[in-house]
């Protein structure tokens, strides 16, 4: 495959997606519609380009449903809430019924997203059925419930089926209060952190408990997941400044899953649920944690404090199971 410095795109930032001038007079030089660096340049336009731009590129390539990474064009422009986007690919050709990552096809997944009368289900297809639907419903309430927010840094762990007391139990954990406390809350980042990391915050919510520490990782740590995962789930987020979100599934003392992406796209063998709670919770890594574990979270508080109280962990080694 060609790469981006002879393939005709070389220069080309994400914003040059929705100049349709400057796309188009880069095809008509020879730039390939077919190939962009490692992928192609109507995938990337789908999510990040202009209809006009989108129209331009679908109507020179060979194949408008042609696979990428095993999505097609309309699928990035689903995925990434496009509808403007998609309706010039259903325009171009695009079949919004095929089958993609986990059986579903971006029509079908549309359905479930903010622009559900872009896709028309054809007679005898298949819809979203009771269950979808339910979980379409919950996924935008917590999303807005959340709201926009800065967590970058924050670690938590999400935890299904007990509340703020009972997680505090299993941590062996101890109130924090006092002028210390206070200083900490005030600075975190200027606090010792060998000590900020043991205070973290817990918060009983509709399904389950939160804890949370707005400047450090402690929550998402083994040693904090598998305490309070005894005869439940426990999902656990560090929103790393350096490498981005990072996500850990505990489950009754057992690893399920470790250096996962939650907030991100579906992986190519996800089974259906997991795609769809990926579409559901796209960009919000919050809200996915919480959603795996069942919460319903009704605002941000639990994440962003105050907490229902504030506790110290005990002196351990926290990495170790």
């Amino acid at each position: 495959m060609a790469t981006g410095r002879v393939d005709g795109w070389a220069g080309i930032g994400w914003d040059g997606w929705q100049d349709h001038d400057g796309v188009r007079r880069r095809l008509d030089q020879g730039a390939d519609p077919e190939v962009w660096g490692g992928g192609r340049p109507l995938h990337r336009a789908a999510a990040f380009g202009s209809p006009e731009v989108v129209a331009e590129l679908a109507g020179r390539v060979a194949d408008v449903d042609a696979l990428d990474d095993g999505t097609t064009a309309l699928w990035e422009a689903v995925f990434s809430d496009r509808p403007d986007n998609a309706q010039a690919l259903i325009t171009a050709g695009a079949d919004p019924w095929r089958p993609l990552i986990g059986g579903w096809s971006p029509g079908r997944l549309g359905l479930a997203g903010p622009a559900p009368d872009l896709f028309v289900v054809p007679e005898g297809g298949r819809g979203l059925s009771e269950a979808e639907q339910a979980a379409a419903r919950e996924g935008k309430r917590l999303v807005a419930a959340l709201g926009e927010f800065h967590y970058e840094g924050t670690g938590l762990a999400c935890v299904a089926g007990i509340d703020a007391r009972e997680a505090v139990r299993r941590l062996e954990a101890t109130p924090a209060e006092g002028e210390e406390l206070e200083v900490l809350l005030e600075e975190p980042w200027a606090y010792d952190s060998a000590e900020s990391l043991r205070i973290v915050g817990v918060t009983t919510v509709p399904g389950g408990c939160v804890v949370t520490q707005p400047w450090g990782y402690a929550p998402s740590t083994p040693g904090v997941l598998t305490r309070l995962s005894t005869g439940t789930v426990s999902y656990g987020l560090y929103a790393n400044p350096k490498s981005g979100n990072q996500g850990k599934i505990i489950r009754n003392g057992t690893v399920e899953g470790w250096d996962l992406h939650p907030g991100g796209g579906p992986d190519l063998d996800d089974t259906p649920e997991e795609v769809l709670t990926s579409y559901l919770y796209r960009h919000s890594a919050v809200a996915y944690s919480c959603a795996f574990a069942g919460l319903q979270l009704t605002d941000a508080r639990a994440v962003v404090g105050p907490p229902d109280m504030w506790v110290e962990l005990p002196r351990r080694d926290y990495w170790e199971y």
